[in-house]
């Protein structure tokens, strides 16, 4: 069964983080920089939050002025995560059930962050999962094995 270490082994640990005192412009700046949707908010390399593009539509609804919000007043707390050996339909079902878009892969007992995951990385997966998977079968019938 495919886990979340197969994704990570793919793309990468890489993860962008901001402060909770970063204002939401500079963490809007830092999305729109790296292409991404979220961004893990850390404070002394513990995940305390999550900033997401849903966190930047709660400024703009409330009509406050980016430069002067902070991250922390708006990010996402109570942050789901999974280890890195969660397979993927139980990362799929917690973001399912939460809700949510993006996942912190992060060490159960240390509660070092090894990357982060989206659903759109664990779609991904099961598409080229299952290309291969026709692929095989349609050789095995054609005879091309």
């Amino acid at each position: 069964m495919p886990t979340v270490t197969d994704i990570l082994s793919r793309k990468g640990e890489i993860v962008h983080s901001v402060a909770p005192g970063t204002s939401v412009l500079d963490a809007v700046h830092k999305m729109n920089q790296n292409h991404i949707g979220a961004l893990v908010v850390m404070t002394d390399n513990t995940v305390v939050g999550m900033f997401t593009e849903r966190d930047v539509l709660k400024i703009v609804g409330l009509e406050k002025n980016p430069k002067e919000m902070k991250v922390g007043d708006v990010m996402s707390r109570n942050v789901q995560y999974c280890s890195p050996q969660t397979s993927l339909d139980e990362a799929g079902e917690m973001m399912l059930q939460r809700r949510i878009r993006h996942l912190p892969v992060c060490c159960d007992q240390t509660g070092r962050l090894y990357g982060l995951i989206s659903i759109g990385d664990i779609n991904a997966y099961n598409v080229q999962s299952q290309e291969q998977q026709i692929q095989g079968l349609s050789d095995y019938i054609y005879g091309r094995v």
